[in-house]
């Protein structure tokens, strides 16, 4: 059973929850507002569902802060279909965006294709950082070979070794390692 938060806004909600319960999810509805932040964080549920006219300003603001802090699955349904519209739900990481409301057949799958979206996201970005981080201690990895050749008169493969021993006596990363022996070589100039 998912958790549904569903956010009242500017349409009427009633037919919209009622389909939810018919599908067996647990549904809180509340109305969108300043809180809604705190709220998506203390709720933490399975989906934030949206059924408006159109995204405000503030709203878009709003799921792009929740995605950066709390990621959640957000579904709007909205009768704005202008392509800038689209484009700025996007850009907050919305999981899906309906145009010209739901229809109750499709609901579940909606918010199913939403979730697995989510989640591939998620792994993407996971992944993407995982990347930036490892080319980030490859630069620091080579900074401190580089010191280490100037300052030791190591060659590569004995600097390299060198700060791979360092790490696995210190119980430490390779990158964590090169820092150190970066910061210690700024202390010492």
């Amino acid at each position: 059973m998912l958790n549904v938060l569903l956010m009242d806004s500017d349409c009427d909600n009633a037919l919209l929850e009622a389909n939810l319960g018919l599908l067996g999810f647990n549904c809180l509805r509340i109305r969108y507002g300043a809180q809604f932040l705190a709220l998506s964080k203390d709720i933490k549920p399975d989906v934030i569902i949206f059924n408006l006219h159109t995204p405000s300003e503030n709203l878009l603001a709003d799921l792009h802060q929740l995605n950066q802090h709390t990621p959640l699955p957000v579904v709007m349904f909205a009768t704005d279909g202008h392509i800038d519209t689209i484009n700025q739900a996007i850009k907050a990481d919305i999981s899906a965006y309906i145009v010209d409301g739901f229809a109750g057949g499709r609901l579940a799958s909606i918010i199913y294709v939403a979730l697995a979206r989510f989640r591939h996201q998620q792994t993407l970005k996971t992944a993407l950082e995982e990347a930036r981080a490892q080319l980030e201690d490859r630069k620091l990895i080579d900074r401190a070979k580089a010191i280490l050749i100037q300052t030791q008169n190591f060659t590569e493969n004995e600097a390299y070794h060198t700060l791979r021993k360092l790490a696995m006596d210190r119980n430490i990363t390779l990158g964590e390692m090169a820092k150190n022996v970066i910061a210690m070589a700024a202390l010492l100039k």
